[in-house]
């Protein structure tokens, strides 16, 4: 199912990501066959999960981070792949009762109502691991030191210090545990939750690039001021559209986020506050590639559709 973009969406951007999109899709599918799944009922989940959609915003980041350094979609794809693995999980594991009870994602139902919750949880922790299982693969890096690096990358970003920390935060925050009432967070302490729940992938998702790049201490560096700046952007345009968005549009439920308390940006600056700072956040993003000149283009791009997409 195809995303739609926005409309100041550039031909050049919107073809970039439909041509990643699908290179990453079918590098997924092939990876769940490849891994030897012995249940068709697992599998048939996993690919739900997976292959149903999407923006592939990360792995887009993946393909385009590396490219600064002249690393070709191909060589980028495993890494690409296993990040989108990795975030696929997560939607999945979010959408259960036991999380955020969501019965709709990307317009299509959930994988726990498609199939079941029990299918559900195994699909997403098959997913999870396959991640880790395609960056193994030689073709993932040009050497072991790469992929070691990689794996250690990403399992920060997907663990406990990272997305799982930040998600345990989300929850607690919303009053989730010991009867406790929805937290009045601040505005640093919602900022540092999404920047674990939210941020960690799209940054590790620069960081791959810049690793599989062998970008240097520089480079990275500015590659991670953009991914910083645009992962607080991701998560205020998100939190935009659960307060202004319709479920058709954003392909999932709408108008949760309040209904749970939970703490946003969004909450405390309002909604015209809110879109200052998303302002502020394209602006410094852009600002921090300066130093990759026109071949940063894309990536530019990419800061203006992560402010302004409607789903």
């Amino acid at each position: 199912m195809p995303a739609s973009t926005p409309a100041s969406t550039s031909p050049r951007l919107a073809q970039a990501l439909a041509d990643s999109a699908q290179a990453v899709s079918t590098y997924i599918d092939a990876a769940i066959t490849r891994s030897g799944v012995p249940s068709a009922r697992l599998a048939g989940a996993m690919r739900h999960a997976a292959l149903a959609g999407g923006k592939r915003l990360r792995p887009f980041l993946v393909i385009q981070s590396a490219a600064l350094f002249g690393v070709t979609r191909e060589q980028a794809l495993p890494a690409a792949a296993a990040l989108e693995c990795v975030h696929c999980y997560s939607l999945a594991h979010d959408d259960l009762p036991a999380m955020d009870d969501d019965d709709l994602r990307r317009g299509q139902p959930t994988v726990h109502k498609a199939y079941d919750e029990a299918t559900a949880i195994l699909a997403g922790d098959g997913l999870l691991t396959l991640a880790f299982e395609i960056l193994s693969w030689e073709e993932a890096g040009p050497d072991a030191g790469v992929r070691i690096a990689l794996v250690a990358g990403l399992a920060r970003a997907a663990g406990a210090g990272g997305m799982v920390g930040g998600q345990m935060l989300d929850l607690a925050a919303e009053g989730r545990f010991d009867a406790g009432d929805p937290a009045a967070l601040s505005a640093p302490a919602i900022q540092h939750l999404q920047a674990l729940k939210t941020g960690a992938l799209l940054r590790y998702a620069c960081e791959a690039g810049a690793g599989l790049g062998r970008a240097s201490a520089r480079e990275s560096a500015a590659l991670d001021l953009y991914a910083r700046a645009i992962g607080r952007a991701f998560q205020i345009a998100d939190d935009l559209l659960d307060v202004e968005g319709d479920a058709g549009t954003v392909g999932k439920a709408v108008g949760k986020d309040a209904a749970a308390g939970k703490g946003t940006l969004v909450g405390l600056m309002g909604v015209e506050g809110a879109r200052a700072e998303l302002a502020r956040l394209v602006a410094e993003a852009i600002s921090a590639l300066e130093p990759f000149g026109s071949k940063a283009t894309l990536l530019n791009e990419a800061a203006y559709f992560i402010a302004e997409r409607r789903n």
